[in-house]
């Protein structure tokens, strides 16, 4: 009887094991289990976001944190925003109107080439952005003549008012000794611009006549001065 009761005893011990085992299997799964709003939440988040909560990269109290942002809007380089910027933030592009164009002689003695430095200042009175080359002509008794880019490679620039920028303009010098191609006027077109604006040329009186295979006349990109560098 001793042993029979023992023996009782052992399997409801060991029942009773078996039945404390399940139910903590049970509670660990229902603790892995991710809360249906903290999924909700994660998938509102904007693919551009950083950190823990991503709901358009703004923190528990609404506001956005540093260093991120929900939407895609860049604040350009040296702007201000407010009046003077475009879409997304961004510095809207400089007017022909709002810039004061001037040009000098800014040829180097001992250059095989003449240069013409040519100088865009804001006046506008907001920030502004300029991307791309200015289109140069030069009025010659002969006609049109359009100047050629140099190849390198083009900044987007943003002027605050009242900043400038330059760049370069070069042409063969006419050491022929003949008349030569006279030029009456330089006429040139800001970056992304239609209207144009026209200058007294203050480089050499003449160009070299040539059947096309001489030197050009080249523009280089904002911010050049001089062999287009």
């Amino acid at each position: 009887m001793r042993v029979h009761k023992l023996t009782i005893a052992a399997m409801a011990l060991a029942a009773g094991l078996s039945l404390t085992a399940c139910q903590n299997d049970d509670d660990g799964t229902d603790r892995g289990a991710a809360p249906p709003a903290a999924s909700a939440a994660s998938s509102t988040g904007g693919s551009g976001s950083t950190g823990s909560d991503q709901q358009g990269g703004r923190d528990a109290d609404g506001k956005s944190p540093a260093g991120t942002g929900g939407g895609d809007g860049t604040t350009a380089t040296g702007g201000s925003g407010g009046s003077g910027s475009g879409e997304n933030g961004k510095a809207a592009k400089c007017r022909t109107d709002e810039l004061e164009i001037t040009a000098i002689d800014a040829t180097v003695g001992g250059d095989d080439r003449g240069t013409v430095a040519v100088d865009l200042k804001n006046g506008g009175g907001r920030d502004c952005s300029l991307a791309g080359h200015a289109g140069v002509d030069l009025k010659t008794d002969s006609g049109t003549l359009s100047a050629e880019r140099t190849g390198e490679p083009a900044p987007s620039v943003v002027l605050k008012d009242g900043e400038r920028i330059t760049f370069g303009i070069t042409y063969p010098i006419n050491d022929s000794g003949g008349s030569g191609v006279r030029i009456t006027g330089l006429v040139v077109t800001p970056p992304d611009e239609t209207k144009s604006v026209t200058l007294d040329w203050p480089g050499g009186a003449t160009l070299p006549v040539t059947d096309g295979s001489g030197t050009p006349v080249q523009v280089g990109p904002l911010g050049s001065a001089g062999q287009g560098g």
